[in-house]
């Protein structure tokens, strides 16, 4: 079959890091091939799916490059980078199929080659491919199959080593049975047990009468009893050194684990009666410790779990060794968070945590599936603590858990009351992934943790709140900002600005935040202080007429008069009635006399004269009252109801108690214009001439020359043409309209006739004339002139 090869090719050096990108077809079928090479060896892994399909490999190495490298991809493969913790790693994802493989054989200098299943190499290549894999050919190889290499050198003689003098080989053995013993004590410490099993074979095969035979038939039984499914072995071997050597300084270690062989293999007798012996024989031995704890496992399983607990407590409490309690309370926690008995499980994990937290590392799987029973429980302090304690073991490169660890510590501390311990949590996996899988939730939760450790001054703690409710306006987060910003402004005072956030406020789930209308009433309470304090009674009254509040009796006054001064009579009127039953005389008279202002304002005229009365009665002989004005409102009610009868009473009172007031000069006009509509002379001149007393010492003429003409009027009819004479002379120098002049000089003409003074009424019959010659007054002047 005909085969054509194209090739696209696509090279990138990033100094030592050489990328290469090639395409290219065979038989009919696009592929293509992924070169990767470095100067150091470096790891590359196939990920897989349960479909042993490759969904993804990556590359990591301890270098990064100088240089930013951008994401590559064609039609088989996309390649992205990233940086964890000063590692940098490539992550391949294909978009058909692909294969990995090592390439660790130089053909130009390498004789022979054989399949490697390597782990670092300095060359990888990925092979992108559509169904089948182009030039390759894969197959599984037999567990029990031998490797043998593909030699390419042709001229290879065969090589025999050293010969004696007969020709034949030379077999020289070392007797090195005490420097390969502590490598297997180093192997063992190193927990390489296969490697160490080994060696243990090789040295008893090769030295059947080592002086270390007891020791390495310890160690042999040792390294079983850490491998899986070698209960058996430990058996027999235990039971060949219980025989061989029963007075040997490590008989109590290998009672227990024969014991514990026997339980896990399901022979719970003939365990019972290994740690009778260990318990018996070997009472002070840590391994009789290590027995309560096996004994207890095997108790456990059994399901005699009181009594399995009994044996942990017995090895907890008995032991000074840091591993034996470690473990005994391990398993104390096991039990208990199983048994969601929570607040024991959780006494137990913080003891190790306390003591050896590097313990829960030793037990990885099983203590990730302590985490999550504890988080399950609600023990999130618990699991946090834990989780901390393997972080601190554990890195990044070996542990795909590591990074969603870190981010679970934050975010479990985040709901607990160690809000500090989280953010510190929190902040610790931003730095170390700033660009992770978890950094949008580890977001939030750090953002949650705002309410509680923030220690940013007022405005920059309210414009945070702003960017929470604007950035979570869905979420819980924001909603909470809403009420946390509300309670930040009220206690610093800010209660207008509550106010204006009320309807956000209020909007809030009654249920989770029950005291937002409090917050509100508060915070209105709060303004309108501010507002009575500021005397800015706009604010007063719209706090007022917005909210149902009720504000202490000491802010009575200020509302009041805010009231009065906007025209809320209702509001000054509840504030003025609620008072009149003081107890207190001084207050009584206070609010009696406010409530008097009110409806005097309202026109409850007939309220006014019954209040008024009350509080003359009260304040009756003192003239120095501060309520003494209640007299003259009562006269202007009186006024109002056109009562005339007890406006001339009520003035009567004005006058005693004010004397001749300015103020009261109106009233009197009032009551002259009475005098006036009843021909009442004696009524005018009384008050007439109050008036004319009152403008003269205050050289305001405001009444005149009403009160003159009208006092004139009255001495006429009185005869008393003197008098008239000097009230209408008075005028001489008063300001006057011409009309009013013109009245004025008449009338004086016509007193000056009554008093026969012909002369001097002509000359004021013509100044009449000349004040206004078009005046009716003028008209009269003329006819008086005439006669």
């Amino acid at each position: 079959m005909l085969k054509w090869i194209l090739l696209a090719f696509l090279s990138l050096n990033i100094y030592a890091l050489d990328i290469s990108l090639q395409g290219a077809k065979e038989n009919f079928q696009n592929y293509s091939t992924l070169h990767i090479k470095d100067k150091d060896k470096f790891l590359c892994e196939e990920m897989t799916n349960d479909f042993k399909e490759v969904v993804k490999i990556v590359c990591a190495f301890s270098k990064s490059p100088a240089k930013e490298l951008k994401t590559l991809q064609n039609d088989f493969f996309k390649i992205e980078t990233q940086i964890k913790k000063k590692t940098f790693f490539l992550i391949i994802t294909p978009y058909k199929k692909m294969k990995l493989f090592p390439v660790v054989f130089d053909l130009s200098k390498d004789d022979s080659v054989y399949k490697a299943n390597a782990k670092l190499a300095r060359h990888w290549m990925l092979v992108g491919y559509n169904k089948e894999l182009p030039y390759i050919k894969t197959q599984e190889a037999s567990d029990v199959a031998i490797n043998f290499p593909f030699m390419l050198d042709k001229d290879k003689l065969p090589y025999v080593g050293s010969l004696d003098m007969k020709g034949n080989p030379v077999h020289i053995q070392e007797v090195q049975d005490v420097s390969d013993y502590l490598k297997i004590k180093r192997l063992y410490a190193e927990k390489n047990y296969e490697k160490c099993l080994e060696l243990i074979d090789e040295v008893m095969l090769e030295y059947p009468t080592s002086l270390f035979n007891a020791e390495l038939l310890y160690y042999k039984i040792r390294v079983n009893s850490r491998l899986e499914d070698k209960n058996d072995d430990v058996i027999e071997l235990s039971k060949v050194y219980l025989r061989e050597y029963s007075s040997d300084d490590n008989v109590a270690e290998v009672l227990s684990l024969i014991a514990r062989a026997y339980y896990l293999s399901g022979i719970s007798g003939q365990a019972d009666y290994f740690f009778d012996r260990l318990f018996s024989e070997h009472e002070d031995s840590p391994y009789a410790k290590w027995g309560y704890i096996y004994k207890g496992e095997m108790l456990e399983e059994s399901g005699a779990s009181s009594k399995a607990l009994e044996y942990y407590k017995k090895a907890l409490h008995e032991t000074s060794d840091i591993d034996i309690a470690a473990t005994a309370a391990y398993r104390l926690a096991l039990y208990n968070i199983n048994s969601a008995n929570k607040e024991e499980a959780t006494k137990y994990a913080m003891k190790i945590i306390q003591a050896k937290p590097s313990f829960f590392a030793s037990k990885y799987k099983k203590t990730l599936e302590m985490i999550e029973t504890f988080v399950d429980e609600g023990e999130l302090v618990t699991a946090s603590a834990i989780a901390q304690a393997v972080v601190n073991e554990i890195n990044v490169e070996e542990y795909d858990e590591y990074e969603s660890l870190l981010k679970n510590i934050g975010v479990w501390l985040a709901k607990t009351p160690k809000k500090q311990e989280a953010l510190s949590a929190l902040n610790e996996y931003l730095k170390q992934f700033p660009d992770g899988l978890y950094d949008s939730e580890v977001q939030v939760a750090k953002d949650s943790l705002f309410f509680d450790v923030s220690d940013a001054n007022l405005s920059t703690k309210i414009a945070d709140y702003n960017k929470l409710i604007e950035t979570y306006s869905q979420d819980t987060i924001g909603k909470r900002a809403i009420y946390e910003k509300a309670k930040l402004m009220y206690d610093n005072g800010m209660y207008s600005d509550v106010l204006e956030f009320k309807d956000e406020l209020l909007a809030l789930d009654a249920t989770t935040y029950p005291d937002t209308q409090t917050i509100v009433n508060d915070a209105a309470v709060g303004a309108m202080e501010t507002s009575l304090k500021n005397k800015e009674c706009h604010s007063v009254l719209k706090i007022s007429s917005e909210y149902s509040i009720k504000l202490s009796d000491k802010w009575d006054d200020g509302i009041y008069a805010c009231a009065m001064k906007g025209a809320d009579f209702s509001l000054a009127k509840n504030i003025a009635s609620k008072n009149l039953k003081s107890e207190n005389m001084q207050m009584r008279k206070k609010w009696l006399y406010r409530h008097i202002k009110v409806d005097f304002a309202t026109g409850n005229y007939s309220d006014v004269v019954k209040a008024s009365e009350e509080l003359i009665t009260l304040i009756e002989g003192d003239n120095k009252s501060e309520y003494k004005d209640v007299y003259r409102v009562l006269f202007d009610t009186y006024n109002r109801l056109e009562n005339a009868d007890k406006m001339i009473e009520s003035l009567a009172s004005v006058q005693k108690v004010f004397g001749a007031s300015y103020k009261d000069i109106e009233r009197y006009i009032y009551v002259m214009a009475i005098g006036s509509d009843r021909n009442d002379d004696n009524l005018v001149l009384k008050y007439g001439n109050e008036v004319m007393k009152i403008q003269k010492s205050s050289n305001s003429y405001a009444q005149s020359p009403f009160v003159e003409f009208a006092l004139y009027q009255a001495y006429i009819n009185k005869e008393d043409f003197n008098k008239a004479l000097e009230i209408i002379k008075s005028l001489d120098t008063v300001e006057l309209s011409k009309g009013d002049r013109s009245r004025q000089k008449y009338l004086l003409g016509a007193i000056y006739e009554k008093l026969w003074r012909g002369e001097e009424a002509q000359v004021a019959y013509q100044e009449s004339i000349d004040a206004d010659a078009a005046s009716a007054w003028a008209k009269l002047a003329e006819g008086a002139k005439e006669d």
